[in-house]
């Protein structure tokens, strides 16, 4: 560095011989200018693009993975690889003694193999909802091994689902879904807004038939809507299940008066926020139709819809073939009955899983679609 200091030196104070008439003038020599580029570029570009062996990648807590690519979500994310996540991808069961966690032909049904997710589009049979082969033949034979990239599976993917669970919390639906039925969605969303990925995007989960490869699935954590006659809507007189999970103080502050309560079989519940009072984002239960039957629910949590909102923002960012939207009718109103097989094949974007199933009431009356597509698309244009 001395050396080069004096280098520097030498040829600043370098001239140019001068005649007679005219005066002499201090001019920077070429080697100057190389010298100098060697002093400011290259240590600033060493130092800024070094990378150490060993040195770990940072991660935020917001990424979801698709095709082995993180993404950012803004939302409190935890992965099946993260202490505290739930994997689809392990065989045994998850909330049993070990000794009686491996898996057997009969321990997990529908299905006839130890995974609970199978490979998008392949051969029918392969699982719950198998659908024929669409992936061009060559595609499928470098997929099948796990090889998807992210341009083929926004070729396929374009619409997400979404459910609640009939369990309450993430760590009993996992429970549920993994141990006791051999079933698998993409994402769980807990009470407390915290997201549950159990699978990379790539896979196939089991959990909405014959949409299975061309969806993603989420089950919100919810113990669900009920049904009930025009009287006892009239006269408030809810349903059993209702009563029994939710707690009323008409006297409290409005947004208070109404709180989750779980069976204290279920403990903490596994809920991530330590002490976390889950409550609706309404106060009042809704009653509305969905496939022809009236039903009372309550809402979902703030925290649930913040989270939600924002991961519908970056799975239609990420895979733009689902649009930010959902089923509507010739007024524009949402539809709340299954939806014929010709409709449902062409529709691309956000459905409830009774859109798909005409024994199924999920999402509920009182999911606000409306809510969820038009803060999403707030936040896909900033």
């Amino acid at each position: 560095m001395r050396r080069l200091i004096g280098t520097l030196r030498a040829a600043q104070s370098a001239s140019i011989p001068t005649t007679r008439c005219s005066k002499p003038r201090r001019v920077v020599a070429p080697n100057l200018i190389y010298y100098v580029s060697i002093l400011v570029f290259l240590p600033l570009g060493c130092s800024s693009n070094r990378i150490d062996v060993g040195q770990p990648l940072a991660r935020s807590g917001d990424e979801i993975v698709v095709c082995g690519q993180y993404f950012h979500t803004g939302a409190p994310v935890v992965l099946w690889t993260d202490p505290g996540g739930y994997d689809a991808y392990r065989v045994e069961k998850r909330f049993v003694s070990w000794d009686k966690a491996a898996w057997t032909p009969d321990s997990a049904a529908p299905s006839s193999t130890p995974n609970r997710y199978g490979i998008r589009f392949a051969e029918k049979g392969r699982g719950p909802g198998g659908a024929g082969n669409a992936l061009d033949p060559e595609v499928f034979e470098r997929v099948r091994g796990g090889g998807w990239d992210l341009a083929s599976l926004r070729q396929v993917v374009d619409q997400f689902v979404i459910h609640y669970d009939v369990c309450g919390t993430s760590r009993q639906c996992f429970r549920v879904l993994h141990d006791v039925r051999g079933l698998s969605v993409h994402f769980m969303l807990d009470v407390d807004g915290t997201i549950y990925q159990t699978l990379d995007l790539k896979e196939r989960a089991w959990h909405a038939t014959t949409s299975n490869d061309r969806s993603i699935g989420i089950e919100i954590a919810h113990i669900g809507a009920y049904p009930l006659d025009v009287t006892s809507a009239a006269s408030g007189n809810l349903p059993a299940t209702l009563k029994a999970w939710y707690a009323v103080d008409n006297f409290a502050p409005p947004g208070q008066r109404v709180r989750m309560t779980l069976p204290p079989s279920m403990g903490d519940g596994g809920i991530r926020t330590p002490n976390f009072i889950a409550r609706p984002a309404r106060d009042e239960p809704t009653f509305g139709v969905i496939q022809g039957q009236m039903l009372a629910q309550y809402d979902l949590t703030p925290q649930q819809y913040d989270s939600l909102i924002k991961l519908t923002a970056s799975l239609c960012t990420v895979l733009p073939n689902i649009r930010c939207d959902y089923p509507r009718d010739q007024q524009g109103q949402l539809i709340t009955d299954k939806l014929p097989d010709a409709q449902l094949a062409e529709y691309h974007g956000l459905l409830g899983h009774y859109h798909i199933q005409d024994n199924k009431a999920d999402p509920g009356p009182a999911f606000d679609f409306g809510h969820v597509v038009a803060e999403a698309r707030r936040l896909m244009k900033r």
